[in-house]
């Protein structure tokens, strides 16, 4: 090849290299341009949606006040709505049951069975025209709780995967009716039929699996009370022996005895053995006595902490506010059809 061809060569790449870096350049300018385009022109849909406003503000006063006067009267009309709270404290995992059945009075409500609530609550066709629905939720819960249940729950896991689990990923994973207390509201139409209720909900503790888990704790305690009742025997019974022993040494100090593998020579040796004794006494004792108070405080499938008053409060909710949310609706409404009609606008004539 010649040195001509070669210049020839050199001088069209370097052609096409500057042709190449003008489209890349282009297209940018071009991506640029179009994205200042729609910004500005966010910019004046912005501008022009309040000038709207501003220069006709009577008229849009006016759509505002008269939602806000339908949404007083719709709130006026709409009957009042009471409610009442029952703090309970489940036992033997009866909260399940308690949720499950929760659930199921919504449905029935929802479905209008009133006979079927007039027998669940044994109450009259009236009292149950009034009743609206049932919620649960979380009762109140301290951190130590909560630092309780994490510890109980560590207790469980071996040591290398208890050091990988945090208190806080206890917390965020744990189901929200991990709590001891439950709180349940009621709502209804009238202010004084909440207590007429309570009978209904309590016996929704009531199912198979508590009462059995009920029944299969009882039984493991007393197999553990006759344990230790046998054992509290056989530690009286060494007592009954030392309290010889010690009728023995009186009237022969250098004497001694063995019983069984226990040996016993000079006073030291039987102050040492009755000193132990009464520990184990006291040891088997307290262990009687937690057992008796384990069984004493969980002797039924709930507790009722606090229950239902006999005037419920009037129920409040801002969903229920509508001489509030009618008027932020119309105006939101406003800002849309105007923005959107504007976007429409300048979407046909950027087509064009």
């Amino acid at each position: 090849m010649s040195e001509n061809d070669k210049e020839i060569k050199s001088k069209n790449e370097e052609v096409d290299l500057i042709v190449f870096f003008n489209l890349i350049g282009n297209a940018f300018n071009k991506l640029l341009n179009s994205i200042f385009s729609i910004l500005k022109y966010i910019f004046s849909v912005i501008i022009y949606t309040l000038r709207f406003f501003i220069s006709r503000w009577k008229i849009i006063a006016g759509i505002i006040l008269v939602a806000a006067v339908i949404g007083y009267a719709l709130e006026k009309t709409k009957p009042t709505a009471y409610q009442a709270e029952m703090l309970v404290e489940p036992y033997f995992n009866s909260k399940f049951q308690l949720v499950n059945n929760i659930n199921y009075f919504n449905a029935l409500i929802a479905n209008g069975e009133t006979l079927s609530l007039q027998k669940i609550f044994k109450i009259d066709k009236e009292t149950v025209n009034a009743i609206n629905g049932f919620s649960i939720e979380p009762g109140p819960e301290t951190e130590n709780d909560k630092l309780l249940q994490y510890e109980k729950f560590i207790a469980q896991l071996d040591s290398v995967r208890a050091q990988e689990y945090s208190f806080d990923d206890f917390i965020n994973n744990r189901s929200e009716y991990a709590g001891k207390f439950f709180l349940i509201k009621a709502y209804a139409s009238k202010a004084n039929v909440f207590k007429d209720l309570e009978d209904g909900i309590l016996t929704s503790f009531v199912n198979n699996y508590s009462n059995k888990a009920m029944k299969r704790r009882d039984d493991l305690i007393n197999i553990q009370k006759e344990n230790l009742e046998d054992q509290l025997q056989q530690v009286k019974d060494l007592q009954n022996i030392y309290i010889n022993v010690i009728e023995r040494e009186s009237n022969n100090k250098e004497k001694s005895f063995k019983i069984g593998d226990i040996s016993i020579s000079g006073s030291d040796g039987q102050k040492t053995r009755e000193y132990e004794l009464l520990q184990e006494e006291q040891r088997i004792r307290n262990e009687l006595k937690k057992l008796e108070e384990q069984k004493i405080e969980e002797d039924v499938v709930y507790e009722v902490i606090s229950s239902f008053q006999e005037v419920g409060k009037i129920s409040s909710h801002w969903k229920e506010k509508y001489s509030i949310i009618f008027p932020i609706a119309s105006l939101v409404l406003l800002i849309l059809f105007f923005m959107i009609r504007k976007i429409i606008v300048f979407t046909l004539k950027y087509e064009e």
